[in-house]
């Protein structure tokens, strides 16, 4: 039985990684069709729309009172909103969704050394240094791709960075909730459901007045926006819980330092995306800030 159990986690870690990784190759396949607003806006509607007569067919939609609703909401635009839409813009602006996830890798370490400023507790020497080897792991591959006469991919390649502050945020927000006795969050399902309102409410307002919401409905993009919504969305956070339910946060947040190499891969594959040898040393060095992170005590759980 023990065996059984091992393999079935194996199975739903692979599944997680390559899921939730997926969605940099869904979002780079749908933005010829749509801009990274109008993209995003239509994949939280979809959720949104799908989760709501989810609840509803459950008896579950029901008003949790503002006090409930208002943390989530704030948690949802940043580490839904902000987080994908740098991401998409960067992803527009020709920056490779390697080097995307790899600049998200950072988030966690972040994370991990600022948590301090929420919890009171000391942030290790160690845990600094993973971060700043973590860093220059990251800027070792940007610094090589920047030209100094193109300030557009010079800017693209800084976009990620929001998403690593977003979430960042996003996952600080969180843990100051948790340490508050008063607090009683949401069920998961609940929590993205508001979440995703709060979310397509906010892109609404960037995709008519920069975009025009305008959509190509090509059979490409709605195989896309359905995989983004139902594959990444819903599959991969299920998954989440899942994990969650078998291993400890700390161990299924360490998952996320898997996408870098894995977002690499499928990005060589999709679009034959060439992998620098400095984008190696970059991994491998980013490799080296996680396992000094880790070393030092604290891991957090991130969003996409």
């Amino acid at each position: 039985m023990g065996n059984a159990v091992i393999q079935s986690t194996v199975t739903l870690t692979i599944a997680f990684v390559l899921l939730w990784n997926s969605g940099f190759i869904g979002a780079e396949l749908g933005l010829p069709y749509a801009g990274p607003f109008t993209l995003l806006f239509w994949r939280y509607l979809a959720l949104a729309l799908i989760l709501l007569f989810y609840l509803k067919l459950r008896g579950r939609l029901l008003w949790p009172g503002w006090d409930r609703v208002w943390p989530t909401s704030i948690v949802g635009i940043l580490a839904h909103g902000v987080w994908l839409s740098c991401v998409l813009v960067a992803l527009e602006a020709g920056v490779p969704a390697g080097i995307v996830a790899l600049v998200i890798a950072l988030q966690p370490l972040a994370t991990g050394c600022l948590s301090g400023l929420v919890t009171g507790e000391a942030t290790s020497a160690r845990q600094w240094l993973g971060l700043l080897t973590g860093f220059s792991g990251v800027a070792l591959p940007i610094i090589a791709r920047i030209d100094g006469g193109d300030a557009a991919t010079t800017f693209g390649l800084l976009i990620p960075f929001g998403s690593v502050l977003a979430l960042t945020a996003a996952n600080l927000i969180e843990r100051r909730l948790e340490l508050q006795g008063d607090y009683s969050p949401l069920a998961n399902d609940q929590s993205i459901f508001y979440q995703s309102v709060v979310t397509f409410l906010l892109l609404v307002v960037p995709a008519l007045m920069l975009e025009g919401l305008s959509t190509d409905w090509d059979p490409v993009f709605i195989g896309t926006m359905a995989w983004l919504v139902f594959g990444v969305s819903l599959s991969a956070y299920a998954l989440m819980w899942r994990l969650l339910a078998r291993m400890d946060a700390t161990r299924v947040a360490s998952l996320f330092y898997l996408g870098p190499p894995v977002t690499m891969l499928m990005a060589w594959i999709a679009f034959g995306d060439v992998v620098a040898p400095l984008d190696l040393v970059g991994l491998a060095i980013v490799a080296a800030g996680v396992l000094l992170t880790h070393s030092g005590g604290r891991g957090r759980k991130q969003h996409a």
